[in-house]
């Protein structure tokens, strides 16, 4: 067959399975703007300005309708009453998690955020027994919060009141906070491995929310071997990765099962139950 009669011929077949997978799902689903085949409605979003784009659509099809990134449907709860229903009102009913490709392939299948059914629910309930045992909501965490303080009043003294972008400082504060919980010790603001963390988790978090990710998410068995952003999101998660399991490997060597120190002895003394 000449190559060009095949693509053809493949394009039309994909053609065709997009227009039936809408046509066939749409019926069950809230109403929604009409979405082209294959790509769906991403030409009808602003990538620039996603909330803007679904704001309209909410006032064309009400607080709840369907938007099509690429073949893959996605309900949309817009407004306040929406969400709390769902969430709140209905939250066991909702509890559940959608296929999110790129958390897939870093977590395969594991951790909290992404994970379903019975492992999501048990991670989910040793995880805030963990946190509240260690003051999270509660006033015995206050002493950890006023330590940051006093150690972010410090940092920002040392710029002797020149005019300076403290974003990076005030994030740091917060999640040296998480961090005395989950690995003992808060970390020093010039610190290499605190600043490398820091580094790649806020990379990560502006590649999440970028508009190539949602292309990736749409059609992950082809992007895996194409180069992009999402190469760099799968470095950093491994960095991660790498940074906690050997905070893991000192706490091993120094456990205590009778005196937990902090979230990471918690999880190795339930492990070896």
């Amino acid at each position: 067959m000449d190559p060009v009669a095949g693509l053809v011929l493949g394009l039309c077949c994909l053609l065709l399975l997009s227009l039936w997978k809408q046509n066939s799902g749409r019926g069950k689903l809230p109403p929604g703007p009409t979405p082209f085949p294959i790509i769906g409605n991403i030409l009808q979003i602003d990538v620039k300005d996603i909330s803007k784009s679904l704001t309209k659509f909410s006032e064309r099809y009400g607080p709840v309708f369907t938007v099509y990134l690429g073949m893959k449907p996605t309900v949309v709860l817009h407004g306040y009453k929406a969400v709390k229903e769902a969430l709140v009102d209905l939250g066991e009913e909702f509890a559940g998690r959608g296929h999110f490709p790129i958390a897939e392939k870093v977590n395969k299948g594991l951790g909290i955020v992404f994970t379903n059914a019975n492992t999501w629910k048990e991670m989910r309930r040793f995880s805030l027994m963990t946190l509240r045992n260690f003051g999270m909501g509660k006033r015995s965490i206050e002493d950890r919060v006023q330590e940051e303080a006093r150690c972010l009043v410090e940092e920002l003294r040392k710029t002797n009141a020149l005019p300076c972008d403290p974003t990076f400082i005030l994030g740091c504060a917060p999640c040296n906070v998480i961090c005395s919980v989950i690995f003992h010790n808060r970390f020093d603001y010039k610190d290499e491995e605190f600043l490398k963390l820091m580094e790649r988790l806020n990379e990560n978090i502006r590649i999440l929310s970028s508009p190539w990710l949602q292309v990736y998410n749409n059609f992950p068995a082809l992007l895996d071997y194409f180069p992009g952003i999402h190469k760099t999101l799968l470095k950093n998660a491994d960095y991660t990765k790498n940074f906690i399991m050997e905070k893991v490997k000192e706490h091993q060597k120094l456990l205590d099962v009778n005196n937990p120190r902090d979230f990471i002895d918690c999880f190795l003394i339930k492990m070896e139950k």
